[in-house]
């Protein structure tokens, strides 16, 4: 690429803050530089590494020292783009969503896109709402994290997790039966057969999905599955409380005629409130009762004992989506695919062999 020509700078705006916000045609205006060349550098264009060190240097200086602000609304009447995404989620607290968040998130801010993040906990009509509010804004594309939708927005859509759908979009799917199947053999070979489960919300299709992989994966290791010793996940008065959901849960688990030496939580924050109610009505883990979580967020790796889990690779999964929908955006050529991702288990100290009697 050729060196940037020099202009004849016109008046130099005063370094610090001025009475108003400054331009891109002032800055560039006071460097003696093109609109172009001073955009290419702020935006970090690969076509930027083209200009010399000298050049770069001296427009992100007086950026800063002239505090310079870019115009995105500006720029998407400019470009006829919004650089805009929206992220719908069941709800935006610790656990799995989050994990998924920081990860998209981060991929986003590299790539200099904003975002518009909402939850939705279950509820259909907030669902449709939210999608339609994302349109209306400017989004150029959505990313649902295990988010199902009777209709969508025609825009590039990317989903993680298991839900059906007619659209088109790349989906982003774990195989939960390899996930529930390395959970259950590993259980089988410390010696138990009698398991209790805790399975997700009725509306999560990750969670049926897993619960057919429990049975299966039973029938094929000779274990029986007792009613009574699985329970269901509901949501309680605050909304979505994992944590609180898995400890009743394992409460009426412990107030069951059928004893069990192991637990199989539908995700991590449940098994946690499992252990902690274990223990809170004396039982000790993993001496008594092992359990097994399916997630591997970072909580798990910092309760007593550390959980022993199926990993999910969230950090890999977030940015994946992130990737595959900017993709989506920038390359009208780019079509919809099918991703599966593996899991694999991590064995830590919730789980030993079963006790006997």
């Amino acid at each position: 690429m050729r060196k940037a020509k020099h202009r004849t700078a016109g008046p130099a705006p005063s370094p610090g803050t001025p009475s108003k916000p400054i331009s891109l045609r002032d800055l560039a205006a006071y460097l003696g530089l093109s609109r172009s060349t001073v955009s290419l550098v702020l935006n970090n264009s690969p076509v930027a590494q083209g200009l010399t060190p000298e050049t770069r240097a001296r427009v992100q200086k007086a950026a800063a020292e002239l505090n310079y602000k870019a115009n995105y609304f500006a720029r998407m009447l400019n470009n006829k783009r919004s650089h805009m995404v929206g992220i719908l989620s069941p709800d935006l607290g610790e656990g799995y969503n989050a994990s998924l968040l920081t990860a998209i998130e981060r991929l986003l801010i590299d790539r200099k896109y904003l975002y518009l993040v909402s939850s939705h906990h279950w509820d259909k009509a907030l669902i449709r709402q939210r999608l339609e509010v994302f349109a209306e804004r400017g989004a150029e594309g959505l990313i649902l994290i295990n988010t199902p939708t009777e209709t969508a927005p025609r825009l590039p859509l990317v989903s993680i997790g298991g839900v059906e759908s007619d659209f088109p979009m790349t989906r982003i799917t774990l195989d939960n039966a390899q996930g529930i199947r390395l959970a259950l053999e590993h259980l089988h070979a410390l010696g138990h057969r009698k398991i209790a489960f805790l399975k997700g919300h009725s509306q999560s299709s990750d969670a049926a999905m897993r619960w057919e992989a429990c049975v299966e994966a039973a029938r094929r290791l000779g274990l029986r599955i007792f009613k009574e010793n699985v329970i269901q996940l509901k949501r309680i008065d605050d909304g979505l409380n994992p944590l609180r959901e898995g400890y009743i849960a394992a409460g009426q688990l412990l107030k069951s005629k059928r004893k069990f030496t192991a637990l199989l939580a539908f995700n991590d924050l449940s098994a946690i409130g499992a252990i902690n109610a274990f223990r809170d009505a004396g039982r000790r883990i993993p001496e008594e009762i092992s359990v097994v979580g399916f997630d591997d967020i970072q909580a798990a790796t910092i309760v007593h004992p550390s959980l022993t889990t199926v990993r999910q690779p969230l950090a890999q999964m977030g940015m994946l989506a992130a990737s595959e929908l900017l993709a989506r955006i920038e390359d009208a050529t780019s079509e919809p695919r099918q991703i599966s991702i593996k899991p694999e288990l991590v064995i830590r100290q919730s789980t030993a062999v079963c006790p006997r009697g």
